[in-house]
């Protein structure tokens, strides 16, 4: 079996393997190439049957892509994707910057500072504490699981849209640390029983959240990107909801944050100081619809 190996834009002919085994695998091309053109690195190699085509997974035999004719040669695309960045590391950036900013505004807003650009917090101490303590819980879970609890089926991300997530992470963090300890925040109307609720309805996601992630994590053994359709898991009533939805952490995680807009008095007033938080709720609703959609086909 013979491969030609093209380039994308161009269609020139980047390399020729002669005499390729039938066990040869895409990942066994990729490292060919960069050991005959010492470019692009590996990680930067998309293969393609088409100039336009989706690249092809890594683990695909390249004799399943033999042509019918009988002509013992394939043809193959290689596109140079640009840098690239480890999932992992892309959401340990991600998490972090909304853990540090969330709690430097807070910070700054102390009294025992005094700050004179930004006025201190002489009111609501409680539910100002309550609302750092739930959001740097949050990201703090969010870090630990994706060390200990995340496998990724895919290794790396390019590394420009790392900038774009993290300029909506870190955004909204801002916006709504700035709106939520601003000293003339207006604190619920319903008081303490709104905190109650709120606070209540923030705990349930997080933990339906983390329950649906440790059920995702059954299903695919470490190193491996098997994938499996999910379902409940026995003693954990929160991943029950794998029975409603395809993807109930993302379920979970919006019940979080509506809890945290009820929590700090967001909800009910779309025009209030502090309809950022809201607002984010929206929009992260739709960004996990859009992740939701892209990841579902695979399984």
């Amino acid at each position: 079996m013979k491969v030609f190996v093209r380039e994308c834009k161009t269609d020139k002919l980047l390399l020729t393997w002669e005499n390729v085994s039938s066990g040869t695998t895409i990942l066994d091309l990729k490292n060919r190439i960069y050991l005959e053109r010492k470019k692009p690195q590996v990680i930067r190699q998309s293969i393609r049957l088409d100039p336009r085509g989706k690249s092809i997974d890594d683990n695909k035999r390249i004799s399943e892509f033999e042509s019918t004719d009988k002509s013992g040669c394939i043809n193959f695309y290689l596109k140079d994707i640009g840098p690239q960045i480890g999932w992992r590391t892309v959401f340990l950036v991600e998490y972090t910057g909304p853990l540090v900013i969330y709690a430097i505004v807070w910070l700054l807003r102390q009294p025992f500072l005094k700050n004179n650009m930004l006025p201190p917090i002489t009111s609501d101490f409680y539910l100002r504490k309550v609302a750092l303590a739930c959001w740097s819980g949050h990201y703090i879970k969010r870090l630990l699981e994706t060390v200990f609890v995340h496998r990724f089926s895919h290794a790396t991300m390019p590394l420009r849209n790392l900038f774009i997530n993290c300029s909506y992470y870190y955004g909204f963090a801002l916006f709504i640390g700035y709106f939520t300890n601003h000293h003339l925040y207006t604190p619920p109307t319903f008081g303490h029983t709104q905190i109650v609720i709120g606070f209540f309805l923030f705990m349930i996601g997080e933990w339906g959240n983390f329950s649906c992630h440790l059920a995702l994590k059954r299903l695919r053994p470490a190193g491996s990107t098997v994938r499996q359709i999910p379902y409940p898991m026995n003693g954990w009533f929160f991943t029950r909801m794998f029975n409603l939805v395809a993807c109930p952490n993302y379920t979970y995680e919006i019940i979080s944050w509506i809890g945290f807009a009820i929590m700090t008095q967001t909800l009910p007033m779309l025009l209030s100081s502090s309809w950022p938080t809201w607002h984010s709720v929206l929009n992260g609703i739709v960004q996990m619809n859009l992740h939701d959609i892209q990841t579902q086909p695979p399984y």
